[in-house]
């Protein structure tokens, strides 16, 4: 393609990005409040020192000094008559911020970083796109964070989300609560409701689970971490991370549940040099279940320790946290939706994600499933739990919580506006491609390529006006734009030009058409 034609398209598809009318910020009273909930490492934590409160640093998320003050204030040991992990570092308390009703600990997860902000957003793009339909901070809005290194059944996350849900209820006047949650925070809501579910159903009308490992994860301790990419970007070591995950009760609620019927079973496995019976070296495959592995966890892990303030800690698999997680299992298993209560699940696709894992060398190979780079389709679709409805959503773990689709779906459950009369869950594409012709050809010395190129927008009823019945039919919305480019010695002449032409809203849809000439001088 012509270059002059390619960068008018690409002005064209980054235009239609953005060609919505963003609706003013308002207040709706009406509205249902929601509670959004994160996952893993979703949440700011902040270190208080004991012996003066107003001493406080962000040691989760932070660029500077970032693996240093994760080893020295969020390493920890977990004691198994509490169930809590506790912080190597008895000079500090690991808090969560409350500021924003909670939203601020689950919006921005470093709100000093400027530059490639975009990487530590978490529920930013959801929280603006609520702003947008009529929630506000603290009356209809709010956010639960935690340390997300504790157990999600740890009884004073579970007594802090209770409080939480009272809280948002008093708040809101009384009004029944949606709760949205995002990955490792469906298993925090979960336990709730299997532990408390007169106190979920008093408070909660709707429940939202989002990429939410329901039957946890394979690759634990095996080269691949739940936050590879934020350990990247903040300059935490792998092995400082794995440190800290090894005394997470947390993590081990999130391994590949032993005794659920996997279809696709994830495998662990090792290419071994082994002798037969006649003395001949053979390399073979070894394949270990869920259950399996657990052995070789702890005999990888039976040497490893940490040095901390000039003492040498021993650090093995942590059987006692596996027990804890053991009965964490067999809690979630015993959840139910209360009948005042509607459950739904979204779940991401069409990535591939890491499964089964086979150590080769000292270079891990992994078999992909479908899921969204993190979590398998198979782990999030088995709630286990009545659904009012499951839907499959293409996009990647994090990133699934910026996506339109997504927002159109959460909207329509949690009836958030006007109804929208085209609200298709299953193919809602905010813009859809749906025509794409292209022809190039010479004539006297010229160069002639002609393009034209159709785009359908799928458009909710609340967020843009229909004709009503009787006005007269708009036209359609032509505009057109030339660029030229003179010749030098590196490139020929050209011109192109292209209209544009915007149709009018019709039963939910609009159509966009392009049509496009470009005329170059044949080099």
């Amino acid at each position: 393609m012509a270059v002059l034609l390619e960068d008018i398209v690409k002005s064209v598809e980054l235009w239609l990005k953005f060609l919505k009318k963003e609706p003013q910020s308002f207040v709706d009273p009406t509205l249902d409040p929601v509670l959004l909930v994160p996952g893993v490492a979703g949440s700011i934590l902040h270190a208080v020192d004991k012996d003066d409160a107003g001493k406080v640093e962000r040691v989760w998320v932070r660029i500077l000094a970032a693996d240093h003050e994760l080893c020295a204030k969020l390493w920890s040991r977990y004691d198994p008559s509490t169930g809590e992990t506790v912080s190597l570092n008895q000079k500090v308390n690991i808090v969560v911020p409350e500021d924003r009703y909670g939203l601020y600990a689950i919006d921005v997860l470093d709100p000093d970083l400027i530059i490639g902000r975009e990487c530590v957003y978490y529920f930013h793009d959801m929280i603006t796109e609520m702003l947008k339909w009529g929630f506000q901070e603290g009356k209809t809005l709010f956010g639960f964070g935690y340390d997300f290194r504790q157990s999600n059944r740890l009884p004073d996350t579970m007594d802090r989300f209770a409080k939480k849900l009272e809280s948002v209820y008093n708040a809101s006047g009384g009004k029944k609560i949606n709760v949205i949650s995002h990955s490792m925070g469906g298993i925090l809501v979960k336990c709730f409701m299997s532990l408390h579910s007169d106190v979920f159903e008093k408070y909660v009308k709707n429940w939202i689970a989002i990429a939410s490992p329901f039957q946890g994860k394979s690759t634990f301790l095996n080269g691949m971490s739940f936050v590879e990419g934020w350990q990247q970007n903040f300059f935490i070591s792998k092995w400082s991370m794995h440190q800290m995950l090894i005394e997470c009760p947390s993590i081990y609620e999130l391994m590949a549940h032993p005794t659920f019927d996997w279809e696709h079973i994830p495998f662990l496995e090792f290419w071994r040099n082994k002798q037969d019976s006649n003395g001949k070296s053979q390399i073979m495959l070894e394949k270990y279940t869920p259950r399996e592995t657990i052995g070789i966890y702890k005999g990888a892990l039976s040497s490893n320790k940490v040095s901390y303030g000039g003492t040498d800690l021993p650090l093995p698999f942590n059987e006692d946290i596996m027990e804890w997680a053991g009965e964490t299992f067999q809690i979630l298993s015993r959840a139910k939706v209360p009948s005042k209560v509607k459950f739904y699940n979204i779940y991401g696709t069409s990535l591939a994600t890491p499964h089964s894992v086979c150590s080769l060398c000292f270079q891990p190979k992994y078999v992909c499933v479908d899921g969204d780079g993190t979590v398998p389709v198979e782990s999030a679709k088995a709630d286990g739990l009545n659904a009012e409805a499951r839907v499959a959503i293409p996009g990647e773990h994090r990133g699934i919580l910026c996506e339109h689709h997504l927002f159109r779906v959460v909207r329509h459950w949690i009836k958030a506006g006007a109804p929208d009369p085209f609200y298709n869950p299953i193919n809602d594409y905010v813009i859809l491609p749906t025509a794409f012709e292209m022809d190039m050809r010479k004539e006297k010395g010229l160069q002639f390529t002609s393009l034209k190129e159709e785009w359908e927008i799928v458009a909710s009823g609340c967020e843009h006006e229909e004709d009503a019945a009787g006005d007269e039919p708009k036209e359609p919305l032509v505009s057109s734009i030339t660029v030229s480019r003179p010749g030098d010695d590196q490139s020929s002449a050209a011109e192109a030009c292209a209209t544009l032409v915007v149709h009018p809203q019709s039963e939910g849809k609009q159509l966009v058409e392009l049509n496009a000439l470009s005329v170059s001088v044949d080099a």
